[in-house]
């Protein structure tokens, strides 16, 4: 059977790589640049340095800097009634995937009618979008090479997901530097986000052999390196691997699509606004174990992948990779659930909420109940 595989954008990776900044703007011939990014971009003096070379295309820069985590239906309209007053003919997004994320939903109502949430689904963007250049400040989203645009529904409270190949960044400045003033939670968070990225669309039902490959790769980096990124921000090689990987990642996930980590994730993000990696990371190994009995292949490939060795049963071998990963988010001082704020009365709710989320259409194991979820959730308290 024929299957697609997309991928779109055109990557300057490596140190200075923002100095290609001001030619990408002149070759666009862009006159007015939404520059969209969030606080700590700004504090880190991150912004400032690209400011700097945007500056030397001789183009009007209008900042949005009002990015916030999670970002809502609200923060994109506001967004998107600045950029049309000054009529915007580029985007920079920097930062992680809220500030690309917004950047891109922002750049959807520039040439397609609003409001932004009837455009959640699957290719529901009708006209082309503008040029937008992602210059990712973390690495864990792969917000900048994917055409996925996480947002949140603040009314229906929920996070949707809009999905559509027009909406993939058409230029990438991905310079590991702009990623090592990351503290370290947030370099676990947003790293662990990329291993469930890797995982979920390895055992995808959308999978195939191009998106595999990705996936199995992406694993591997960020197994060897995010212990060493989180234990020590200064180690560039580390650092310049998490970033690499997390492009590989977006090539894999953005065609095979994610699971019920995802799905749990999307929920506890819309009810309690919890950090996304963060979010993922507690539920990830426990999620892993519940799919394991329905691609128990798949699950000892990954563990193969990571180097742990394989005892040549298939009904131990699945459940090791589950295992490491719970060692992992321990290793990382990932948080449980009751730790992030998450009360035994409010699983009921998010459990239903859960059976909601379109993602588990992708999920390896079909049938997800709320019993289920659940049980899941109480392993992650």
């Amino acid at each position: 059977m024929a299957s697609e595989f997309f991928v779109s954008s055109n990557v300057i990776f490596g140190k200075d790589a923002v100095k290609e900044l001001p030619k990408m703007l002149k070759g666009y011939g862009a006159k007015n640049v939404m520059a969209v990014y969030d606080a700590g971009v700004k504090m880190a003096g991150i912004a400032e340095k690209v400011m700097a070379e945007a500056q030397k295309a001789n183009v009007k820069i209008t900042v949005f800097d009002g990015v916030m985590p999670n970002p809502t239906n609200e923060a994109v309209e506001e967004a998107a009634a600045l950029a049309q007053k000054e009529e915007i003919d580029v985007f920079v997004a920097v930062g992680g995937g809220s500030s690309i994320d917004l950047a891109k939903a922002v750049n959807i109502l520039m040439s397609n009618p609003g409001p932004i949430g009837q455009y959640g689904g699957i290719g529901k963007v009708k006209e082309p979008v503008l040029p937008l250049i992602a210059i990712p400040t973390t690495a864990g989203t792969s917000s900048e090479i994917t055409n996925v645009v996480a947002l949140t529904d603040t009314e229906a409270v929920c996070k949707y997901v809009v999905i559509d190949n027009k909406l993939v960044p058409d230029k990438v400045i991905a310079d590991p530097e702009f990623t090592k003033t990351m503290p370290p939670s947030v370099t676990a968070a947003t790293g662990m986000d990329a291993i469930t990225h890797a995982v979920e669309s390895y055992i995808s039902n959308m999978a195939t052999p191009l998106t595999e490959y990705h996936s199995l790769k992406a694993l591997q980096i960020f197994y060897k390196n995010l212990p060493k990124a989180v234990a020590d921000g200064s180690d560039m090689e580390a650092r310049e691997q998490m970033m690499l990987g997390c492009i590989i990642a977006g090539f894999g996930f953005s065609n095979a699509n994610l699971g019920l980590v995802h799905g749990i994730a999307h929920t506890l993000s819309a009810h309690f606004h919890l950090a996304h990696g963060m979010a993922n990371a507690t539920v990830l190994p426990y999620v892993m174990e519940y799919n394991a009995d329905s691609c128990p292949g798949k699950m000892a490939e990954l563990a193969q992948a990571i180097g742990l060795p394989l005892s040549g049963d298939v009904d131990k071998d699945k459940l090791l990779l589950s295992e490491e990963l719970l060692k992992l988010t321990k290793q990382l001082g990932i948080q449980t659930l009751s730790q992030q704020g998450i009360n035994e009365q409010d699983l009921d709710m998010l459990a239903e909420d859960v059976l909601k989320e379109p993602v588990l259409n992708f999920n390896p194991k079909q049938g997800v109940t709320k019993e289920d979820v659940l049980g899941i959730l109480k392993k992650a308290m």
